[in-house]
């Protein structure tokens, strides 16, 4: 009888371990737990708190609504100072200690590229990054999903275009001095070899760094025409601004880093004529879309503040979330999760996004890329979507 006892005992631990196996840390019967990692105190807190309050817009929409498959979403959020060795501290605690089920949104290229080892030696998602840089979907990994067009597409398809149109000959470029200015280093690097020409003049600056007299100075010296911006938001401000001051007015050309109301908001009308990429449009209080301005009602109404394109990169990350998860069905697991987003097509949303779709061997939902221009202290489109040759 001991015997029988025993054999029954040891058919119901394996019994319980092979239904541990297939669930997946974060995902309980009534809740399933995300992270996320945002910079809420350094140089660019002001686009991660635009991205906290988007996901929290959405994640509040859904659990009103009463979740997925009738789990509600725990959002968990950390502040990097958008400094990699905090990235990994928040990856570490949100991971192993939150068992959270997925990162999402987290903010910065270089703060992404020294968490994610942390996540995926635990099986966690890194799930629509706030950045375009190629890591987050290179070299190819099944645990790396991420929406828009990377900054090397951006530059590469935006910039023989720009020149063109132009009819710029000597062409320069000041980038962070890290991986997130390097990628759109590249990217304008490649397409300059496309039609044959290469920069008059290359200069970086320290991440973090305010004064670019010295930079603007070297560019200024070499009579730049066309000058690409491989930097975020006071950079952005800092460098025209200083251009402006000298005397030096060069068409300037940014990533989608650059594409945001706080340049306009905060350099006012000397950053008129400024070009920027861009896979979403700045969701403008007006909107001439009802759905739209409707939406950015409501979110400023939550928070006593005007929404802005990196809202939407929040909103948009867990609401494309929801889809796949919803998709994935009651038994919500990595894996099945992963088989949702790679069977899903994303349709283009109210915000102007393109088309997203994934793949085996397809982690980017798309490499389309608009530009638009800063005109009156407002965003205009200026191309429609170009796909890269």
């Amino acid at each position: 009888m001991k015997e029988v006892l025993s054999f029954a005992a040891a058919l119901l631990a394996l019994a319980g371990a092979s239904s541990q196996a297939q669930t997946s840390q974060g995902v309980s019967k009534n809740e399933i737990v995300l992270g996320s990692i945002q910079d809420l105190s350094g140089p660019i807190a002001g686009f991660g708190k635009q991205v906290r309050q988007g996901m929290l817009l959405r994640v509040d929409e859904l659990n009103e609504q009463g979740g997925i498959n009738g789990r509600k979403i725990k959002l968990l959020i950390e502040d990097s100072a958008y400094d990699p060795k905090k990235a990994v501290l928040a990856a570490q605690k949100l991971v192993n200690q939150d068992k959270i089920f997925a990162m999402v949104a987290h903010i910065g290229t270089p703060t992404n590229n020294a968490a994610m080892p942390v996540q995926f030696e635990k099986n966690v998602i890194n799930f629509f990054p706030v950045t375009a840089a190629r890591e987050m979907t290179e070299p190819v990994h099944k645990l790396k999903f991420a929406g828009g067009s990377s900054y090397f597409d951006q530059m590469r398809v935006a910039l023989p275009r720009l020149i063109k149109d132009k009819g710029a000959k000597k062409i320069c470029t000041i980038y962070q001095d890290d991986e997130f200015g390097l990628e759109v280093f590249r990217g304008a690097e490649a397409g300059l070899k496309a039609v044959g020409m290469d920069f008059t003049e290359k200069t970086t600056y320290k991440r973090g760094a305010t004064d670019f007299s010295s930079q603007v100075a070297r560019m200024k010296a070499a009579n730049c025409e066309l000058v690409v911006l491989g930097t975020i938001i006071r950079e952005t401000i800092g460098t025209i601004a200083e251009g402006r001051k000298t005397g030096f007015n060069p068409v300037y050309l940014g990533s989608s880093a650059t594409y945001t109301d706080l340049i306009h908001k905060l350099g006012k009308k000397a950053m008129d004529g400024l070009y920027s990429t861009h896979t979403v449009q700045h969701p403008y209080m007006d909107d001439i879309s009802p759905k739209v301005a409707f939406w950015a009602k409501k979110y400023q109404t939550k928070f006593s503040d005007d929404p802005t394109v990196f809202s939407v990169y929040g909103y948009s990350a867990i609401d494309t979330f929801i889809q796949a998860a919803q998709k994935a069905g009651p038994n919500l697991t990595t894996d099945s999760f992963i088989k949702a987003m790679e069977s899903l097509t994303f349709p283009p949303d109210m915000f102007g996004s393109a088309e997203l779709t994934f793949g085996p061997a397809k982690r980017a939902g798309s490499n389309m890329t608009r530009m638009s221009q800063l005109q009156d202290e407002r965003w205009k489109p200026v191309t429609e979507y170009v796909k890269p040759q």
